[in-house]
């Protein structure tokens, strides 16, 4: 059966997301993901043109954020940690790209792009635009930090806690990046 397009690319993307997740974008191959896929590995390279440019677009990703401005003032840093726990749990691109970006540029940047794109503008609503980047970075440097040491590195303390208790301890940091 002869696939078209789209599907070849989504067959493609889900390989990908699959490999860089369990070998890393530098272990992972194009070779290897088209071996994945099912196809040769010269249709990967049709469709996306270089490994850069395939890692990118399977980590393409959506933050997905509510409309935090209806939420009382004094919840939006609780508001927003819970909504980044929910985005770890269920999306393994954005751990690919965590654990990805730490040791490549490519996916540093992609990780960059899309908190500058997506967080930043949400920030500016909640704040207005004085110090909103600098806002946007520092509720971005506990996200993450946060993200790496419960989902990536694993540490003990962290994976324990439930995540009422996650919510409990980041969140009066993350509203006083916000609103104070």
């Amino acid at each position: 059966m002869r696939r078209s397009s789209a599907d070849t690319k989504a067959v493609i993307l889900a390989a990908a997301r699959e490999r860089f997740a369990a070998d890393g974008y530098e272990k992972a191959t194009i070779r290897s993901i088209a071996g994945d896929a099912g196809i040769d590995p010269a249709m990967v390279m049709r469709y996306f043109g270089n490994k850069e440019k395939l890692f990118a677009a399977a980590a393409h990703i959506d933050l997905k954020f509510p409309d935090f401005s209806a939420l009382p003032r004094d919840q939006i840093g609780a508001g927003l940690v819970g909504h980044f726990l929910g985005l770890w749990e269920h999306n393994e691109a954005l751990q690919v790209l965590l654990r990805t970006g730490v040791t490549n540029e490519a996916a540093a940047e992609r990780m960059r792009e899309i908190f500058a794109t997506q967080l930043a503008p949400v920030i500016v609503t909640l704040t207005g635009p004085d110090e909103a980047t600098v806002r946007a970075g520092l509720a971005a440097s506990q996200i993450l930090g946060l993200a790496l040491a419960r989902y990536i590195l694993k540490f003990p303390p962290i994976v324990a806690m439930s995540r009422d208790d996650l919510i409990h301890w980041v969140a009066p940091t993350i509203q006083r990046y916000l609103c104070d």
